[in-house]
Formats: C-alpha cells, structure tokens, sequence
C-alpha cells in the first residue's frame, strides 16, 4: 500500500502520526509534508501544485499541505470508478459486505488513534471525538448487515403465469462531498450504504480536515476494497465540486454543508437530470415548559448549544422557554455555563473546544454584534478569547442571549458557533409556532412531563428529527438523518432510507405463461 503523504516511511502505508492505543499516549505528527489524492487504489500527485495549509485550530500549528486539486484529477478519478463499478456490481452483495465488516474492526482496533487525529484537525473536544469514530465504525457494521438485505418487494401480479418483483440497482459513480465538523461520520454515512449497493465513489472532504479523509482510503483498501471502488480528490468547492457535478458519469451528487452551496448544486444536477441529495444545516429549537425538568433541560441546552463549539447542524441555537420558569432556566443557564472549561480537545477536562478557523470566528462575532444591536440582552459570552493558553487558537466564549424576539436574525439564521437566544412564550402552542417559523427544520425538542404535550410535539414540530426530554443532538445511524424545508430536499442520510440515495428501483416481469400477455389490455374483465 503506497502512502498518501510524503512522509518519513516511504516503503510502506504509514500514518502520518504515531500510532496510540492508550488515552494517556499523545499524538504528534511526525513531519509536515505534502497529502496526495487517492485514485485506483494509489496515492497520486495532482495535476496542479497548488496547496493549502491544514491548521490545528487549538494552536494554529500547521500540521500538513492538502492539494488543490483540479478538473483534470477528478476527470482521472471519475475514469477509475467508472471501470471498478462495473466488476464491483457484480461482487455479490454479501461479500461487498465482507469490506465493511473488515473496516469497521480495523476502526475499531485504531478508535483512540483516529480520535486524537481527529480532534487535531478539527479541534472538537476528544470524548466528542471518539463519539463520531464510533458512529463510523457504527456505519460499517450496520451497513455490512444490509448486503444479506438490499430488500426489494415481491407482488401479485394482475395476469396468470406471471411473476412480478422489484429489486435495488448500482447507480454507477457517486460523487459525495463532506464537510469538516464531522470528517469521518459523513463520510461513512454515504459512502458505505454506496459501496454495499455496489457503486464506487468520488469523494471530495474538506480541505480542513484531510486526515480522515486520508485514514478512511487506507483502512478501505486494508479491508480488501478494490481498486478504483474509492477514489479521494482534495480540493475546493469552486473547482472538485464543480468538476464532480459536471461530470456526466457521476450519477449521484450527495452534499452536506451550507443552504447557499446546496442551493447551487441542486440546479445545475437539476439541469442535468442528475439525482441529488442535500443536507443543509439547521436552527434548532429546544422548548422548555413550565412543568420541564429543569435540571435536565440545562443538561441537554449546554451539550446541544456547546458541543462541538456550536457547530454542529443540529446544535440548539434556540431555546423557547416558557415565561413562568424563563428567569430560573436563565439564573441555572449562567451557573453552568460558567463552570465550563474551554481549550484544547486533547486534554480530557476540556469541554468546550476551538472554532475551525479564524473566518469562523469572525462570522460568529458578527452575529452577536448583530443581536445586540437588534435588542437582545446578552447574559454571557460573545468575545472571542485570546488570553493565555488560548492566544494561539480559535476560541469563542459560549454565549448565552435571552429577551430575544422571533423577527431577530439571531433567532433565524444558522451561526455555527456556541451562541443560544432564549425566547420567552406563553403557551406550548406558542413555542410550536416559533420553532416552525424559521426556513430549517432540522431537529427540534421539547422538555415537558405532559404526555399529551410529547404527543402533539411528535406530530406538530415541523422537523426531520424530534426529541423529548433531550437536546437537539445524538442521532443514531440505523435511523433516517435529515431534515424538512431548506435543511434538505427530501433524501435522507442514515439508515435504510440512505440506500435510496444510492440505488434505483428496477420492477422485473417473468412471464411463463407461453404467450404475449398485455398487461391491463388481457385483464379479465370482473377479475
């Protein structure tokens, strides 16, 4: 296996840190050298020279060069998938299996290794960390049991001697592009259920976080993935992703990241009649009622609002709390958010970690300049911190608004940062209104004793995910992820639903009635 970077090992595949099995170990990168892309199962050079640097957003250490590749190497990846798709479809499916069960076990056997590369170059704290290379290791195993499925349907059909069934289909070549705030859980959630259908893939991570990118490939093809199944194209929206959703033999454009960028996709793979599948972020909204466990509720508003520094998709931006225990929630709020402890994600005490990069920090702060200028009082928060230990990261102290009103951009557009408005409401039937009011509709939740009021949350709240008596993060993946209005365009990731994605439907006749049979002509008439 040929190494994807130029590092100090070059007669074999090693990573680009030391390999750790134990917490207490420390990952360093040995040297900073030059990524590759992964194309027909080998590390190529791209066909430009064009770099870009990967920081550590804890301390702005640069820890590699990733390419930006161009047109002309997604064009070479998009060949190799084309010729391993065809030999790959007819693997059968349980032995396409067989990959990901062997996956997930080598991702297993590395977890705390990837989870302290992960929090290198993403910055999310390590017990965050380890969650999501669970969640892929997760995905591996969930998606391997799908190659004994693959379920279609068998019918009645209307004639005599005639059997009728529907089955799933390879697509061909998918192109998924991933973002940097979950680098190898994205990544696992529409590349595996496409492998296991028996398509190959073109993948373009982001830029700020390679090294998933890069560690996935090599335990995909450790796993006995074959050559071309998965290729790996570093580079920009602006110029891989175009390049992907105009390459006709890519069938499948899967996208998570912002509604702008999803938006502009959509149409041009809506021009070329090319399937589709938006994840676009959210601005979830966490209803506290008056009967609410408090305790609980401020439990599940700092780990939604905080988490990952905010920038998750289904972080909670809002909380509509009920005017009756508005001003407990916030005297509760402000005491636990202060025992916070923010820094860096590898050490173990740290809860909050740093924003990904510098521009991050800059539309944070412009957002809450922007709530106090329309009028919400801020309690806690909004500064970025550059003291001390923290004077070389990205780090944005949580943030806490309350008296905010539904009309503020604050309490409508996605921030991606540790920033929460507290909305004040009379009635559940208020707070219901509000949260269905913005343009996402991602996750939602609602802390209440009241079984009639969990009911109605279910059936009314007007999102792809509901939670009771949680916050708005904790998905699981034999589950469907997505969300309603401009959080998406109907596809889901996760669970069976994520095979929709990348498989079509194909309706078999087997007629062994001896003659021409014509459908509803030949139907008896009172049969």
């Amino acid at each position: 296996m040929r190494s994807g970077a130029d590092f100090l090992e070059p007669d074999h595949f090693k990573s680009p840190v030391k390999s750790v099995t134990k917490r207490s170990e420390h990952v360093e990168i040995t040297q900073v050298k030059k990524l590759k892309n992964f194309i027909n199962g080998e590390w190529k050079a791209p066909s430009t020279e064009k770099m870009t640097k990967v920081y550590n957003p804890a301390d702005s250490e640069i820890l590699a060069d990733v390419p930006l590749s161009s047109a002309e190497d997604v064009k070479a990846a998009t060949r190799a998938a084309v010729s391993a798709q065809k030999k790959w479809a007819l693997v059968p499916a349980p032995q396409r299996a067989e990959v990901l069960y062997k996956a997930g076990l080598i991702m297993k056997e590395k977890k705390e290794y990837l989870a302290r590369l992960l929090t290198m170059e993403n910055g999310k704290v390590i017990e965050e960390a380890r969650g999501e290379v669970q969640e892929g290791i997760d995905m591996a195993f969930y998606m391997a049991g799908e190659g004994r499925r693959l379920f279609g349907q068998t019918t009645p059909s209307e004639l005599k001697d005639k059997f009728a069934m529907s089955v799933r289909a390879p697509v061909g070549v998918v192109g998924i592009i991933t973002p940097w705030n979950f680098p190898i859980a994205i990544a696992t959630w529409k590349s595996f259920p496409a492998i296991v259908a028996g398509n190959a893939v073109v993948w373009k991570p982001a830029t700020e976080t390679p090294f998933m990118a890069f560690e996935l490939a090599g335990i995909l093809q450790e796993s006995g993935l074959p050559e071309g199944v998965l290729n790996v194209v570093f580079g920009s929206g602006s110029n891989v992703g175009e390049a992907m959703i105009e390459e006709d033999d890519i069938r499948v454009i899967s996208f998570t990241g912002s509604n702008e960028v999803g938006r502009h996709i959509a149409g041009k793979c809506g021009s070329r009649l090319k399937k589709v599948s938006l994840e676009m972020g959210g601005k979830n909204g966490v209803i506290v009622m008056d009967d609410a466990d408090l305790s609980l509720a401020v439990e599940g508003i700092l780990w939604s609002a905080f988490g990952t520094s905010g920038q998750r998709c289904t972080a909670c931006s809002r909380v509509m709390v009920h005017e009756n225990v508005k001003k407990e929630l916030e005297e509760r709020l402000l005491r636990e958010t202060a025992k916070l402890t923010i820094g860096s994600g590898l050490d173990e005490s740290i809860k909050v970690g740093p924003i990904i990069n510098r521009g991050g920090l800059e539309k944070i702060q412009q957002y809450v300049d922007i709530g106090k200028q329309e009028g919400a009082k801020l309690l806690t928060g909004g500064s970025v911190m550059n003291q001390g230990a923290l004077e070389k990261g990205c780090y944005f102290a949580p943030t806490i608004f309350t008296d905010v009103t539904p009309d503020m951009r604050i309490a409508r557009e996605e921030i991606f940062g540790p920033v929460v408005s507290l909305i004040p409401v009379k009635s559940f039937e208020e707070a219901v209104h509000i949260n269905n009011q913005v343009e996402f509709g991602l996750s939602s939740s609602i802390f209440t004793k009241d079984v009639n009021r969990v009911f109605a949350a279910q059936r009314d709240l007007d999102t792809g995910i509901v939670y009771v008596n949680a916050g708005t993060t904790g998905a699981e993946i034999h589950l469907p992820f997505g969300g309603t209005k401009g959080t998406g365009n109907g596809h889901r990731d996760s669970g069976v639903a994520a095979l929709d994605v990348f498989t079509e439907w194909k309706a078999v006749y087997v007629d062994f009635s001896g003659r021409l049979q014509r459908a509803q002509i030949d139907v008896e008439e009172g049969s």
